[in-house]
């Protein structure tokens, strides 16, 4: 009989490639890993992994074994969420990351709301970028995963997940407030070719957006400074050393020193919700976006 534990670490294997990154989505120590690996291969009678430079590597009979482990989770999930839907309350633990505008915009309202309306619900939040979030929910450290995606740069979403939009954040342009455009009603980005801009880190989904749409307008774009969260990149606007696409979802006050004008040719973020479809029937799945849809309406009300 196969240990249905040992198969969840092999298919953590299978996912991360390596021991150590088994072990950091499994929350669990590498000697931990690999005794549920040699385990597992005695219980099979056949060499699983294979030595590969400082790591390991599948054997034949390992990646079979994987795509099996992978195959047998997936029921598994089907038929929690199964369970769980026949039991029809809502109850347990639900695991959700959003970054970091999205989990200050819509996690306040939407987990005080499933607090109040499902008292036996546990709720763990974490912020966490789109692409890892995706990943988090594919590999199963997540549950439910706030992401976004631009009108005109899409974020690719991996077969196996479901999505629901919940809102459209438009995004303005921050500037310093003696910047020469900052008494304007509207602006194109077009006027800001000579600009510093503050961007997102390299890398980043909102940084190659970034880099797209600027380009996209004729402009190579010059950047100063790098900074992952919204407000230091206000912070850095109001010390006038550039300006920076500036969404609404989040912003919160502005700073003393910053002006922010709307773009006339509107710039839209999309907000989804992803999750794993074998585990959509699950009643803890279905109210968390219940409630963050509930809190997107109140922001875009």
């Amino acid at each position: 009989m196969l240990n249905l534990e040992r198969l969840r670490t092999l298919d953590a294997l299978a996912r991360h490639g390596s021991v150590s990154g088994a072990a950091e989505g499994l929350h669990v120590t590498t000697s931990a890993v690999s005794q549920q690996l040699a385990k597992l291969e005695r219980e099979v009678g056949q060499q699983l992994l294979a030595k590969n430079g400082r790591g390991v590597r599948l054997t034949d009979a390992g990646r079979l074994l994987a795509d099996h482990a992978a195959r047998i989770i997936s029921q598994v999930e089907v038929a929690q969420s199964d369970i769980e839907a026949q039991r029809g309350r809502v109850v347990g633990d639900v695991r959700i990351s959003a970054f970091p505008t999205a989990a200050r915009g819509l996690f306040p309202v939407a987990i005080r709301a499933l607090r109040d309306t499902h008292p036996e619900l546990r709720v763990m939040a974490r912020e966490l970028e789109p692409e890892a979030g995706i990943r988090g929910v594919l590999r199963g450290d997540l549950d439910l995963a706030v992401v976004l995606d631009w009108s005109n740069k899409r974020l690719p979403v991996p077969g196996g997940l479901a999505i629901a939009h919940l809102l459209d954040d438009a995004a303005d342009v921050a500037m310093p407030a003696d910047h020469r455009l900052a008494g304007r009603s509207e602006v194109d980005l077009e006027e800001f070719a000579d600009d510093s801009w503050v961007s997102w880190p390299e890398g980043e989904f909102c940084y190659e957006w970034l880099m797209f749409t600027l380009r996209s307008k004729g402009m190579e774009p010059r950047i100063g400074h790098l900074a992952g969260e919204h407000h230091t990149q206000l912070a850095l606007i109001a010390a006038g050393l550039g300006v920076c696409v500036a969404p609404r979802l989040g912003r919160g006050p502005v700073p003393g020193g910053v002006a922010v004008v709307p773009v006339r040719q509107k710039m839209w973020r999309h907000i989804h919700a992803v999750w794993r479809t074998d585990a959509g029937r699950r009643p803890s799945i279905r109210a968390a976006v219940e409630a963050l849809g509930a809190a997107a309406r109140t922001v875009e009300g």
